[in-house]
């Protein structure tokens, strides 16, 4: 897969003893399942769905859209330069004369005008090649199979941008979640530490206790700072790929969580070769270097050509000043040094290189498939396990707090079971999203219409 493919990858386990942390998100609990509070959003933010934000980043707004639209346009135009010879080249030409001394000619001792002093001549001649053993339309095939190329690169470049998109999207998604949890966190640490401010009040704890929830809070006011402000970068990145203000407050509605697929990494695979745009572009590379080296081979042989014309040259001492002509030829190339035959030779040079650069992109492709397959399908599990985790991890803190406001447990454990809490609901979503960026990588990998697939999911 290539490098404009990267999934960013958000370490969220949170780590009380070495400090290494992510967010937390308010949990509650629903019927068969648990669900998460979704983080509040400012007011002024506009509202975007991913299909209405795929629809905008492949418009032609996008500065990367248009640069490889002119990419196509620059190739239609090199088809019409090849398309040229095919047909008549036709040439006018004007021109009036003056001498120095009227053109005369000795007959004996006499001399007599041959033309005139001052003259006005014009000519306008068409050449066309009839035959050349296919180098003119072998060069123009050439040329379509290179725009077909230039077509599908184009088309691979919106689909780069969907999937840039897409993946921000999850992104910024899951840093609205770790903001929320982290403000959850947060104010579970501000609950503890009020219930040990009371508790150290009435001498039941030490000073030890208080101090260690009054650091724990300011820890996770720290880590919802940062988060915040990786959100709002998030969100930046999203703005420039829809070509909007870096500030513009963005708010992305959740897709439905990606369906569990039974089909196979073999079936992808399958898909994948028959579909990828980067297999195409290359057959259609290997297609045009075939015209090209037809092209090259051609002017080993001669070229037949017809021309023809009128000619006029002012002569008031010419019978016709006027002619017509019609002139059929040929032209060969007798020797130019060697360097058809090696233009040929490296052609097919090139050819075989290509070659071996499709079979190493295939290899390429099914590791990346592969890749995100298992990826998907970890996440998958991963999912089914959290939620049942997330679930324990809220009972074991409600027992503790009972247990410290009781008396019977230790400060420690509260705070341990509040970080553990924290972990569970932040591998969570660290999986959820997992799951939709590697199936949002596996859909491209697959060769799949990016925009045309999320622009069918209305949200």
């Amino acid at each position: 897969m290539t490098k404009n493919l990267h999934f960013y990858r958000i370490q969220t386990v949170m780590r009380a003893a070495s400090g290494l942390a992510s967010a937390c998100l308010l949990s509650v609990f629903l019927t068969h399942g648990v669900s998460f509070a979704q983080a509040s959003e400012p007011s002024a933010s506009e509202t975007m769905t991913i299909s209405e934000g795929v629809a905008i980043a492949v418009s032609d707004e996008n500065r990367i859209v248009k640069i490889a639209a002119q990419s196509v346009n620059i190739s239609e135009r090199e088809t019409d330069i090849a398309a040229a010879p095919l047909l008549p080249s036709v040439n006018a030409e004007i021109s009036q004369g003056y001498l120095q001394h009227t053109p005369t000619a000795m007959f004996g001792s006499m001399q007599v005008p041959m033309g005139n002093r001052d003259s006005l001549s014009y000519t306008i001649s068409a050449r066309q090649t009839i035959f050349d053993f296919g180098a003119s339309i072998s060069r123009y095939r050439a040329s379509l199979s290179t725009l077909d190329a230039v077509k599908y690169d184009y088309e691979r470049t919106k689909n780069l941008i969907v999937l840039e998109f897409i993946v921000g999207c999850y992104d910024t998604l899951e840093f609205e979640k770790l903001v929320a949890v982290s403000q959850a966190e947060t104010e579970r640490f501000q609950s503890h530490l009020k219930v040990a401010r009371s508790l150290f009040k009435e001498g039941v704890i030490t000073k030890n206790d208080l101090l260690q929830a009054e650091v724990k809070l300011a820890d996770a006011k720290q880590r919802h700072l940062s988060l915040k402000n990786m959100l709002a970068v998030s969100v930046s990145k999203l703005n420039n790929i829809l070509s909007r203000p870096l500030k513009t407050q963005l708010h992305i509605i959740d897709d439905p969580e990606s369906p569990v697929t039974d089909m196979s990494v073999e079936h992808f695979w399958k898909i994948a070769e028959k579909q990828r745009l980067e297999i195409k572009i290359m057959d259609k590379q290997l297609q045009a270097l075939s015209f090209h080296e037809k092209s090259k081979t051609a002017a080993f042989f001669p070229s037949f050509y017809v021309q023809g014309g009128y000619n006029y040259t002012q002569n008031d001492y010419q019978v016709y000043e006027g002619n017509w002509a019609l002139i059929a030829g040929v032209s060969v190339n007798l020797f130019n040094g060697g360097s058809t035959r090696a233009e040929v030779s490296k052609l097919k040079l090139m050819t075989e290189k290509l070659s071996e650069e499709r079979k190493k992109l295939i290899d390429n492709i099914r590791l990346d498939v592969q890749k995100y397959y298992l990826n998907m399908k970890s996440a998958e599990e991963k999912i089914s396990v959290l939620k049942d985790s997330t679930q324990q991890a809220t009972e074991n803190l409600r027992i503790n707090k009972i247990r410290y406001e009781q008396g019977q447990g230790t400060a420690t454990d509260v705070l341990d079971a509040i970080t553990l809490l924290t972990n569970a609901e932040t591998n969570y979503f660290s999986a959820l999203y997992d799951l939709k960026r590697a199936s949002a990588g596996l859909m491209y990998l697959s060769g799949a219409d990016m925009a045309e697939v999320f622009k069918k999911k209305i949200l």
